[in-house]
């Protein structure tokens, strides 16, 4: 099974650039596009829609910020839309597809610029609620699969340059403590499963891709999905965004 990740900085501007296009050719079961920039009722265009995936949307409540999108091979069984955490599911954060025995879900966490400790607060409130809810769906029996930009980095070797962003929001000691004990208890970062090179970065903030680089995508499943990465990549060649697709398989029939 084949899941691309991809945070799009605008769907149409990733369009205009030949996203789709590559799309056609990598065969996934699943792709999660996050940072839509504009509402389902914005795409008019067939591109959009392609004929052999069931895609779904979850809007920003204005249609013009955020937003999040799965395109399933698959019918799921069921689509979940928000997390219910109030105002944070206005912003069209996050949308989960539901099969048997797994969920995929899409995520865009909130950003929080340097030196705005308001969005810091509210991004750390996302972030809390965010880390209750994984523990409690932890106990259910399914297993999961969160594909998204989590606007935070893990260790100093998931960022290019950390003496420049050491105190920079994504970078920040708390919230790299926050993916510790994530991943302490019960789930795992996919790509690092079968990827230990310190240079392999997902976002470039300025859009240079020499310099400044940050892996803040990324795939977090359960653990007992484990043993079943088969291969991880970030795909480099061409640029959609600021940010770069990711490309995970794993070895599961849905």
């Amino acid at each position: 099974m084949r899941i691309i990740s991809f945070s799009a900085d605008g769907i149409k501007n990733a369009a205009d650039k030949g996203f789709y296009d590559w799309l056609k050719e990598q065969d996934a079961d699943f792709i999660c596009i996050q940072d839509l920039r504009c509402s389902e009722y914005d795409l008019q265009d067939n591109l959009y829609f392609p004929e052999e995936y069931n895609p779904y949307f979850f809007d920003d409540v204005d249609g013009k910020a955020n937003g999040v999108a799965i395109y399933c091979r698959q019918l799921p069984k069921a689509i979940m839309t928000g997390l219910g955490f109030a105002d944070f599911d206005m912003e069209g954060r996050y949308i989960q597809a539901d099969y048997e025995n797994i969920s995929v879900g899409c995520l865009l966490a909130p950003y929080a610029e340097p030196g705005n400790a308001d969005q810091l607060a509210r991004k750390n409130e996302f972030f809390e609620l965010l880390g209750n809810h994984l523990q409690k769906v932890r106990n259910k029996r399914r297993e999961f699969i969160i594909c998204g930009n989590w606007n935070i980095v893990h260790t100093p070797g998931d960022l290019q340059d950390t003496e420049r962003n050491s105190t920079v929001p994504g970078f920040l000691a708390e919230e790299r403590q926050w993916i510790n004990s994530l991943l302490e208890e019960g789930y795992i970062d996919a790509f690092r499963e079968i990827n230990s090179d310190k240079d392999e970065f997902s976002w470039w903030p300025e859009g240079d891709r020499s310099s400044n680089g940050w892996r803040t995508d990324f795939h977090v499943i359960s653990k007992g999905l484990q043993y079943a990465v088969d291969y991880g990549a970030i795909y480099k060649s061409r640029e959609f965004s600021n940010h770069a697709p990711i490309i995970m398989d794993y070895d599961i029939e849905l």
